[in-house]
């Protein structure tokens, strides 16, 4: 499992029935994980008096009961020298995937050590964490998102990363009809990093299903991958999907093509009072030798 565990502004402290209790900087938050079917070993005051506590509802959905009401709306924390606005939403995210981080750091790293331009092209890029890594590295960036409302969070993160002024192009768009625009246009990038839905639909009533459409999609991203490729990240949430899969798909694709190494697995985060670690998802990764 790949580990987020340089965190200072965040953590795990702990889990059970269903709930993880996290520190998001100055604040404690409740939220429900569905895959923490193990019970809460110590209930204490921390659990009970979280600022803020998320309640799922039985018909669907759910809301926040804020216990703390001098917290804010939004605020801020950091990872190193990078900065993310934090907003509990309606659907019980926060704006940030904090395990993403130990993708963060080998993307910065790759980046850093490549001694030549990378140009990265971030799809379902969402409120552009790994934008803003990328960018930071001194990387170009291209973040493409439906969500009008999370191109301009990632916006605002890569300001607050004092990065308004980096070679970042910020599209809001059909993630798909995108890359189809850029094969059209010759456009190519050394990177590629996508964290593509379970299920969609597109404005004209398309379906996309990530069993069915994965694999054809990463070959028509492959069309727009420079003749030296960096790497390419595959993030998914999608449960019950192995990493092997990804594995295979990586393999049938990029790695038949370029060669290189790669290396999938589970993605999570440290919990503080078990010791355990917290799957939150799988990725997988190619890079170039």
């Amino acid at each position: 499992m790949y580990i987020a565990d340089q965190w200072k502004d965040f953590e795990v402290i702990d889990t059970g029935d269903g709930d993880k209790l996290e520190r998001w900087g100055n604040y404690i938050l409740r939220r429900p994980d569905p895959q923490i079917i193990w019970p809460i070993q110590h209930e204490d005051e921390q659990w009970r008096k979280a600022d803020a506590h998320y309640h799922r509802s039985s018909s669907g959905g759910g809301q926040w009961r804020i216990r703390n009401k001098q917290m804010p709306e939004r605020w801020t924390i950091s990872y190193g020298d990078l900065r993310f606005h934090i907003k509990p939403t309606n659907f019980k995210h926060t704006g940030l995937f904090p395990e993403q981080a130990a993708n963060w750091s080998w993307m910065m790293d790759k980046i850093r050590s490549a001694n030549r331009p990378i140009r990265v092209l971030n799809l379902f890029a969402y409120s552009g964490g790994a934008t803003v890594a990328c960018a930071a590295a001194g990387a170009e960036v291209c973040h493409v998102d439906a969500a009008k409302g999370m191109v301009q969070w990632a916006k605002e993160n890569a300001e607050l990363s004092g990065l308004e002024n980096a070679p970042i192009r910020y599209i809001t768009d059909d993630v798909f009809k995108f890359v189809q625009r850029e094969q059209r246009r010759g456009r190519q990038y050394d990177a590629i990093i996508m964290d593509p839905p379970s299920y969609g639909r597109g404005p004209k009533g398309e379906t996309w299903k990530l069993e069915e459409n994965l694999f054809p999609f990463l070959q028509t991203c492959m069309t727009i991958m420079s003749d030296n490729p960096l790497f390419l990240l595959i993030n998914s949430y999608t449960t019950g999907l192995s990493p092997t899969v990804l594995q295979h798909l990586l393999t049938m694709s990029m790695g038949n093509k370029y060669g290189g190494q790669i290396n999938c697995g589970e993605i999570g985060l440290p919990i503080t009072r078990s010791g355990l670690a917290l799957p939150c998802g799988i990725l997988g990764r190619w890079e170039s030798n």
